[in-house]
């Protein structure tokens, strides 16, 4: 697959490219340019990130950061029978645990709630550290749901982590899993102060909380152009293309704010529902 003359494959992590100095310069070269493919694509292009992810898989499959990329890779596409397997090896050469929530929701994936809940409950997640424990948690949530026991999934994703005024990494997908999860069995009012609080949460625009939020509030999102890009007013064309957006009162104003993409898994991590 063809790599933009940009990418030297420098850009890769220091502790990937230690991995690397095992094989010839060469070799480690283009292994690390296509990891950064993979890096570089894996959100807006999975499908392209999981091409690169398998050249580099051919080239160096006994190298663990090879094996983690191409099982984020496969993972990101959706293809979760390979991600686990390449989540599984990547876990026997380094015997390190941060992949175990990401294994127990390929098993989600894979219509396996049950042995999700079982990692769930594995001596693995003592050892994750607290941003590893929240994404169990979160996935295990997900499970629940998956099984149709939606008050469970609820007693899941309450935490301290979830109960906690501070602002961590994962505080945002916490926040929107948990009201999403109460919306889910009719609790309304709560579900719509804890997607505020994941608004308030979200500096990165990492769900679509703010838009969750905004049903709730009645508020309705419709485009000030037409179908043939023409004001239906007077047949002029908006100037800069804003949304209107409309409230409960019929009033509208203009807005220049783009929606958030949902999350993961990582809830699509880790809640896919």
């Amino acid at each position: 697959m063809p790599i933009p003359e940009d990418v030297t494959g420098d850009e890769i992590d220091k502790d990937v490219r230690q991995e690397l100095q095992s094989l010839p310069k060469t070799l480690a070269e283009d292994v690390a340019r296509n990891l950064v493919m993979v890096a570089r694509l894996i959100d807006e292009d999975p499908e392209g990130a999981y091409g690169y992810s398998r050249v580099a898989l051919r080239l160096a499959s006994r190298v663990a950061a090879v094996r983690e990329a191409a099982g984020f890779a496969a993972y990101a596409s959706q293809k979760y029978s390979e991600a686990l397997a390449e989540f599984r090896a990547a876990r026997r050469m380094t015997g390190n645990v941060e992949l175990w929530p990401l294994m127990a929701d390929c098993e989600r994936g894979l219509g396996r709630p049950e042995k999700t809940l079982d990692m769930a409950g594995a001596p693995e997640v003592h050892k994750l550290d607290k941003a590893g424990q929240v994404e169990m948690r979160l996935v295990a949530a997900g499970a629940r749901r998956d099984l149709g026991q939606l008050e469970a999934a609820i007693v899941t994703l309450q935490s301290p982590e979830l109960a906690s005024g501070s602002v961590q990494p994962w505080t945002a997908r916490l926040r929107y899993a948990y009201a999403d999860a109460l919306l889910a069995v009719g609790r309304e009012p709560e579900a719509r102060e804890w997607f505020a609080k994941a608004v308030e949460a979200d500096r990165d625009g990492s769900t679509d909380a703010s838009d969750r939020l905004a049903e709730l509030d009645g508020v309705e999102f419709t485009d000030a152009l037409d179908e043939n890009g023409e004001d239906g007013e007077d047949g002029e064309s908006s100037e800069n293309g804003q949304n209107e957006v409309k409230g409960e009162s019929g009033d509208a104003a203009t807005s220049d704010a783009a929606t958030s993409d949902a999350a993961t898994s990582d809830a699509d991590t880790s809640d896919k529902d």
